[in-house]
């Protein structure tokens, strides 16, 4: 019995040399790009300051966006709950700064 082709978007995510599933912030390091999850209410200006004085590194630009939690389903009871929703902020930090708790070596 020959099986059929899967659709691409069911295709299981490829993976990395060592085993873990791909992220998306695959630029950390190289680009001096670094994503944080970070309080919900904060906004740009606080999460550049608060990288700046953690780190000790210049920020360049900083983008965030928003992730609703997904819907989950209780296998017990049937009923529906949801993952807490979730922010994520991108850094971009300035030329020649980089942060070495990120770097794997």
């Amino acid at each position: 019995m020959q099986s059929r082709p899967r659709h691409p978007s069911r295709r299981p995510p490829r993976s990395r040399p060592d085993g873990r599933p791909p992220r998306r912030d695959h630029r950390a390091g190289r680009e001096g790009v670094y994503t944080f999850i970070v309080h919900p209410d904060a906004n740009r200006i606080e999460i550049r300051t608060a990288v700046e004085e953690i780190f000790g590194v210049r920020v360049a630009k900083v983008n965030t966006l928003n992730r609703r939690g997904k819907r989950k389903r209780n296998r017990k009871s049937f009923s529906f709950g949801s993952r807490s929703n979730t922010k994520r902020a991108i850094v971009t930090l300035a030329a020649g700064d980089r942060i070495d708790l990120f770097e794997g070596g």
